[in-house]
């Protein structure tokens, strides 16, 4: 019990054994939440529902047995009444769309941090606390913001999104870490370009850096991802 409210049921559905288990983790960190269940596929899933109640679906659109849409088009049709946080890789706005219709009140792109499924239940907790009738235009426009995500913050001048993107991608995937210079061949930019990047993302919290020693001269810095906390 939250603010003495029901907590909020939510069923995982993932077909990653891994990751669904983070998932109920992170659900179960929230206030206001609980993970019911979790189920790797469409049909288990549907097992689950059948005979657990459940107010929010964490769904993987990706599901070995039925592409996530589709599931969810077929719980409509039987009754199921649960709103959808859908789980993807894919960047499809047709997709998202086709969504919509569908109960589809969020998406979160993969992978992604406990921070963002943190942000978007909390942001669905408050859209679901609306209750009662609208005094007017502005307080139904309130309840509809309440699911969107605030607007990224504008980068500094002379960075690009796509670009921060690509350096982004090479820092993850270098769990030893790169130098500037090891990112400007990776990307495709130079050293003082790539170091600017590297520095926005040391100053937004994404990444950490260090010197590193054993050459002849002035160090020179290693940038590493930070992963997310367990």
């Amino acid at each position: 019990m939250t603010g003495g409210r029901e907590p909020i049921r939510v069923l995982v559905v993932e077909d990653d054994p891994v990751a669904a288990d983070a998932h109920v983790l992170y659900v179960g960190r929230v206030p206001g939440f609980v993970a019911v269940g979790k189920a790797h596929t469409g049909a288990e899933a549907r097992r689950v529902l059948d005979r657990t109640p459940v107010d929010l679906l964490l769904l993987d659109l990706h599901l070995p047995d039925v592409h996530g849409l589709q599931f969810a088009r077929s719980l409509r049709a039987a009754g199921h009444h649960a709103d959808v946080i859908a789980v993807t890789s894919a960047r499809d706005l047709a997709v998202v769309r086709e969504g919509v219709s569908l109960g589809v009140v969020q998406y979160v792109l993969k992978p992604f941090t406990f921070a963002t499924l943190r942000d978007r239940l909390v942001r669905y907790a408050e859209f679901r606390a609306a209750v009662g009738e609208a005094s007017g235009q502005d307080e139904v426009d309130r309840a509809l913001a309440s699911l969107r995500a605030p607007s990224p913050a504008a980068l500094p001048k002379g960075l690009s999104g796509p670009t921060l993107e690509r350096v982004t991608g090479a820092l993850r995937g270098a769990p030893q870490g790169l130098t500037a210079a090891g990112v400007a061949e990776s990307v495709g930019i130079s050293r003082i370009t790539a170091r600017r990047y590297l520095e926005h993302l040391v100053e937004t919290g994404r990444a950490g850096r260090s010197p590193l020693y054993g050459q002849v001269g002035r160090p020179e810095l290693v940038y590493r991802w930070k992963s997310p906390p367990p």
